[in-house]
This record gives C-alpha cells, structure tokens and sequence, in this order.
C-alpha cells in the first residue's frame, strides 16, 4: 500500500472519531450511561482534560503540547518509513497511532477536554469507569502493529 493508503486510513480514523464526537457531545448527557452494541458496550459522555485517567489534568497546556510534539514525532517517523524498506505492519500502525493522535490532539487543541465515550460493562468499577473513544483504540493497536513492525526483518 503506498503513502496515500496509510494517509487515507489515518485520515479515516480522524473524521470517524471527530464524528462521532460531535454526535456524543450534542446527543449525551454527562453521568449517563447508555448499553449498546447488545450490552456489550456502555455509551457515556466523559470530558479528558488530561492525558489517560485524567493524567496531568491540571496541567492541560504542557498535555497539550506534550501531545502536539509527540504527534509531530510520529508523522516524521511515518513519512520517513515510506523512505527506506518499512514494513507493512509498521506503517499500519503508525497510520493508526497517527489517526487516533490527530484526533486526541485536535480535542485538546480545540475543545480543551478529549471527548471519550466508551466503556465496559463489567463488574470492576475501577475498569468500568474508564471510558475510552475509538482513538485510544487505534493508538493502543497502532502501538502493538509498530513493536512487531519493528521486529520484522
């Protein structure tokens, strides 16, 4: 897949979640929580105004640029493996790290909160109070896709 393909999926996960942010922040109430997917998932309005759990949620504009440089960082890491022999699975990853960093850092750049809206109905909590957006998936997997990139010869 060439450099438009990879650009296209990060391009894709960034419009999908910003959707669907939008969607959240017009349509849910916060503290509400909504079963979908079968009961499988929860739908809630959360507002971020740090980094993971609310992370330096006191210190939102050094998240903020925090966010902004490592954001940078990868898309020159991403443009540099179409310059040299990067593996598929590294360019995937980085396209959705890229994609899911994109979005995260518009929020923080714009709303100055990120808007995550996803959990888990289990009986923990703890883990059922961590809400999530499609974004923090896509960085999470993204993550894992450039480790075993990264180890392909």
């Amino acid at each position: 897949m060439a450099i438009l393909g990879y650009s296209c999926l990060a391009m894709g996960i960034f419009v999908l979640d910003l959707l669907i942010k939008n969607r959240v922040e017009r349509t849910e109430t916060e503290g509400q929580e909504e079963a979908v997917c079968g009961g499988r998932l929860l739908l809630r309005r959360h507002h971020n105004k740090g980094a993971f759990l609310n992370a330096g949620e006191r210190r939102q504009g050094v998240v903020a640029a925090l966010s902004v440089v490592l954001t940078l960082g990868a898309t020159v890491l991403f443009l540099v493996t179409f310059t040299f022999r990067g593996s598929t699975m590294l360019r995937a990853g980085l396209a959705l790290l890229l994609g899911g960093a994109y979005s995260n850092t518009y929020d923080r750049l714009v709303r100055k909160y990120v808007v995550d809206y996803v959990s888990f109905p289990v009986k923990n909590k703890k883990i059922r109070n961590i809400v999530f957006n499609i974004s923090d998936f896509c960085i999470m997997i993204g993550a894992l896709f450039m480790v075993l990139g990264s180890a392909e010869k």
